[in-house]
């Protein structure tokens, strides 16, 4: 059997207290500006770490605060090269070690350009 007082008020869906009684937390309204010229407004709890930039909401495009603050330039990353991230692993001696055998088996004709090595076909299962 049904009960009355939920008779077309859907379960949860709906608060029947008002907002009279309820305290908000201190706020703080930030302003931005993005490059084409578009200025609005966010609103953020005083307790909150402030962002130094906000996507505008019209186009999307990074935008800074209107007070000044600005973005901490990011420091540069070293690139690495494929040599950097081989010295990483291996020390010189390891590579010179590694550089002598490689050759001795080019010299040797072992490995190359003209060596064909075959590969072995594929046994099927019988099954």
């Amino acid at each position: 059997m049904r009960s009355r007082p939920l008779n077309a008020t859907g379960l949860g869906s709906k608060s029947f207290e008002n907002d009279k009684t309820v305290i908000l937390s201190p706020r703080l309204q930030l302003d931005f500006d993005c490059p084409t010229h578009h200025h609005f407004s966010i609103t953020f709890s005083a307790e909150a770490t402030l962002p130094r930039s906000w996507s505008c909401p019209t186009c999307w495009a990074p935008a800074v605060r209107s007070d000044g603050v600005r973005e901490a330039p990011e420091p540069l990353k070293a690139v690495r090269t494929p040599w950097d991230m081989l010295r990483e692993r291996r020390s010189v001696a390891e590579l010179e070690e590694i550089l002598a055998e490689r050759l001795a088996l080019l010299r040797a004709g072992a490995i190359g350009p003209g060596v064909y090595t075959p590969i072995a076909p594929r046994r099927r299962n019988a099954g």
